[in-house]
């Protein structure tokens, strides 16, 4: 009876999408603006269990993807931020060397030898050891496998890459104290990369891949009003205008969608209805954030950028 109260409390999974129209709706319910060459890679990603690698620009809405679907699918979100030097201990286990040097000291305490040379043998188990999110996304959920997602995978090294292939190929991880511990349900893979440095064939040909760009002005004005609602009508019209102008202009870093966000908000905000000279020049730093470009556009980009959409409005 208890076994039967467990089975029946535990929470109704969410079924994947099984068309991509069924995902591009999914996207939608969680104010993801998508376009079908992407929604189309996530759904055969969920349906072929297979990693999806996002590639782009920072700021284009690749790790947003993960939180979405693991929002509407009702799945746990397990990150694994990566970085430059990132070790086993950090992404998939390490043993709680505190606990087994307790576990041994009492061992010591015994009557008989063999509690002892049975305590030693069995002091790499499982209980002393702590998961990492490699590792725990290869636990069971009762909601449903999670979305691992592993941002940034261009930050760490190729030894890195390669301690994943086992996992990207077959859903386990090798520990030499325990063996082989392998998902009885594939985890939804996402991994991104800004193309800091170029990811391993080897680690490619586990995933689909998709490139994510720059949005073109009409799903860009979309998401404005999906994330920042707040905005005027004109003033987001202005903005997208100004922004997609701003990308074709030689700049350190472009601005992304979540700075094109950034700065409707701060606009909002201040109570702008219309863009001027001057409210784009005091808001800048949402919107470029190295100094050269915000020096060059505070010396005439900015107003050559506004006089150019005014003549067009014109027209």
């Amino acid at each position: 009876m208890q076994n039967d109260d467990v089975r029946s409390s535990a929470p109704a999974r969410i079924a994947l999408p099984t068309s991509v129209e069924e995902t591009l709706s999914l996207l939608a319910q969680g104010a993801y603006v998508a376009e079908r060459p992407l929604a189309t890679a996530l759904f055969l990603s969920l349906t072929m269990q297979r990693p999806l690698l996002l590639e782009g620009e920072a700021g284009v809405g690749k790790t947003e993807i993960a939180k979405v679907i693991a929002a509407a699918l009702g799945r746990r979100l397990i990150r694994l931020q990566c970085y430059e030097g990132l070790d086993s201990a950090a992404s998939v286990y390490e043993w709680n060397y505190q606990a087994q040097m307790i576990a041994l000291r009492i061992a010591e305490n015994t009557s008989t030898a063999s509690d002892q040379s049975a305590l030693t043998q069995t002091v790499f188990d499982e209980r002393f050891l702590i998961k990492r999110p490699l590792l725990e996304a290869l636990s069971p959920d009762p909601a449903g496998p999670p979305v691992l997602l592993i941002d940034e995978l261009d930050r760490t090294d190729e030894p890195f890459e390669a301690y994943l292939l086992e996992l990207l190929s077959d859903y386990q991880v090798t520990i030499p104290e325990l063996g082989t511990i392998k998902a009885a349900e594939p985890p939804i893979v996402i991994i991104t990369s800004n193309r800091t440095r170029e990811i391993h064939d080897a680690l490619k040909r586990r995933c689909l891949f998709h490139w994510v760009d720059y949005p073109d002005a009409e799903r860009e004005r979309q998401i404005i009003a999906q994330k920042a609602p707040e905005t005027a009508t004109k003033l987001g019209d202005q903005i997208v205008a100004f922004v997609q102008a701003m990308r074709q202009r030689d700049l350190y870093k472009q601005p992304g969608i979540a700075e094109t966000l950034d700065w409707a908000q701060a606009l909002s905000t201040l109570g702008t209805q219309e863009l001027t000279l001057s409210s784009i020049t005091d808001t800048l730093g949402t919107l470029l954030k190295f100094r050269e470009d915000i020096t060059t556009f505070k010396e005439g980009e900015a107003a050559s950028i506004l006089a150019q959409l005014g003549e067009q409005a014109a027209e």
